[in-house]
C-alpha cells in the first residue's frame, strides 16, 4: 500500500511538473526568441509561468496534489496566489515598457488584437482576488461570503487566461500549449464539481432541519 502511494505521489507530481516544464521548454526553444529583445522574452514568459500557476490553484484547492496537509494547501493556495498576481504585474510591465501605445490600448479595451480583452480581464480578476485575500481579515469576510466571490472570479481567471493564451499566436508551442490549457479547464471544472457535490447534501440537511 506504501508503495503504490509513493508511486502514485510520484506520478502525480510527475504529470504536473511535465504539464507545466513541457511548454515552458518548447518556448524557450522557439526560434522567435531570437527576434525579441531580453524585457520581452521576460514579460514572455511570466504569463506562460502565470498560466502554470493557474493549473497548480484548483489541484491545491481540491487536494488533488498528494503529500500536502490541509493546511499546507491552503498556505500554498496563499502563496502562488501571491505569486500569480506578481507573474502578471512583470508580464503587463515588460510590455509596456516594449510599447506602451499597444499596452494603453489593451488596458482600455481599444486593442484590435483579439486576445487582449481576454487577458486583461484575467488580470484584473487576478488583482482583485489578491487584494481581497490580503483584506479578508479586516473586512471580516467568512468563508461562505469569500468563496461566493472567490469562486466566480477563479472561473472568470481561468477562462479569460486560457482563451487569451490560445489566441496569441507567440513563442508557445501550439500542443504543448493547448494540452495545459485543457487541463486548467478540467482540473477547474472538477474541482467546481466537487464542491458543488459536497455543499448539496449540506444545503439539503440544512434544508430539512
Amino acid at each position: 500500500m506504501k508503495r503504490w502511494r509513493s508511486a502514485r505521489a510520484f506520478l502525480i507530481w510527475g504529470a504536473l511538473a511535465l504539464a507545466v516544464g513541457v511548454p515552458i521548454a518548447a518556448a524557450a526553444a522557439s526560434e522567435q526568441l531570437a527576434w525579441r529583445g531580453p524585457v520581452y522574452i521576460l514579460a514572455g514568459f511570466a504569463g506562460i509561468v502565470a498560466l502554470g500557476l493557474v493549473l497548480v490553484q484548483p489541484l491545491l484547492i481540491g487536494g488533488y496534489l498528494p503529500g500536502l496537509s490541509a493546511y499546507r494547501r491552503r498556505r500554498a493556495h496563499l502563496w502562488i496566489g501571491g505569486t500569480l498576481a506578481v507573474a502578471i504585474v512583470i508580464h503587463v510591465a515588460g510590455l509596456w515598457f516594449t510599447s506602451p501605445p499597444d499596452m494603453i490600448d489593451a488596458l482600455l479595451f481599444a486593442s484590435p488584437t483579439p486576445f487582449s480583452p481576454f487577458g486583461v480581464t484575467a488580470m484584473w480578476a487576478i488583482f482583485i482576488v489578491a487584494l481581497l485575500a490580503l483584506l479578508r481579515r479586516r473586512l471580516g469576510l467568512r468563508l461562505r461570503t469569500w468563496r461566493i466571490i472567490h469562486i466566480p472570479l477563479a472561473i472568470v481567471i481561468v477562462a479569460g487566461s486560457v482563451v487569451h493564451c490560445l489566441l496569441i499566436e507567440g513563442t508557445m508551442e501550439t500542443i504543448s500549449k493547448a494540452a495545459l490549457c485543457a487541463l486548467v479547464l478540467a482540473v477547474t471544472a472538477k474541482v467546481l464539481i466537487d464542491l458543488w457535490r459536497r455543499q448539496t447534501p449540506r444545503a439539503e440537511s440544512v434544508a430539512r432541519q
